[in-house]
């Protein structure tokens, strides 16, 4: 199935989709809490969790956590999982420049480490770690077939892939009231709080285009997964997805 997000670009330019991605998020950087709170109306925290424990019997020692962004995901790891180590990699150094200062903060600087990586072609040997995560980064990726194998091929045979992404909820009236949400709400308060005009009109347009359900499974059976399931939240408006190398 063609993953027609990979042509939704953050802003009307010649750059390529990843440098737009990079641009966008380092523009809105220092506000990117607030307003994923703000937007998910706190019901993100919830999904994380609720991911993560899906990793707790496999008990994974080391966890790459990719488009790691602000940290989130990784403190929520550590906190749930205990693993003896975790990778946060990301193209924006500013949204990681976050995520230190709040793992510095936690005291998990031991614990926790961030690298500034392509998920494209990932500086980290073949078969390394025990469990990869991502959470609302693959939609962004420029080429998600790629980005997925590279993940496949970091991971130890076993090893889990987790991913939480938002999606388009299927049925009335959730259907309907999302989309209000999604045109109205979304673009509203995300110019209002990060004053980038484009990046809270690309999220909604990207969620749209992003293949769920079958078709991400399917996509990642294609991609090195031997096993892919996913399961939906709040109605249909995040989807988690768990694959096994």
């Amino acid at each position: 199935m063609t993953n027609e997000a990979e042509k939704i670009l953050p802003y009307e330019s010649s750059q390529p989709k990843g440098a737009q991605v990079e641009q966008m998020f380092d523009s809105i950087a220092e506000k990117y809490d607030t307003l994923n709170h703000t937007l998910s109306m706190g019901i993100d925290i919830g999904w994380r969790k609720k991911g993560l424990s899906a990793l707790k019997k496999s008990n994974p020692k080391n966890i790459l956590d990719i488009a790691t962004g602000t940290g989130d995901l990784a403190v929520e790891a550590y906190n749930i999982l205990k693993p003896e180590s975790i990778l946060g990699i990301d193209i924006s150094e500013k949204m990681m420049d976050v995520a230190r200062a709040k793992v510095k903060k936690r005291g998990l600087g031991n614990r926790i480490s961030f690298s500034k990586q392509d998920c494209l072609a990932l500086d980290i040997e073949d078969n390394s770690y025990d469990a990869a995560i991502v959470a609302f980064g693959v939609r962004n990726f420029e080429n998600l077939e790629q980005g997925l194998t590279e993940i496949s091929r970091v991971l130890r045979p076993g090893g889990q892939l987790m991913i939480l992404e938002l999606s388009t909820p299927q049925h009335f009236p959730m259907k309907q009231g999302y989309w209000l949400y999604s045109k109205v709400f979304i673009p509203t308060v995300g110019r209002l709080i990060s004053k980038d005009q484009s990046a809270y009109s690309y999220l909604p347009k990207s969620i749209a285009a992003f293949i769920q359900g079958k078709g991400m499974t399917d996509t990642l059976l294609r991609c090195g997964f031997g096993k892919a399931i996913y399961k939906s939240y709040t109605f249909g408006i995040c989807s988690m997805y768990l694959a096994t190398k």
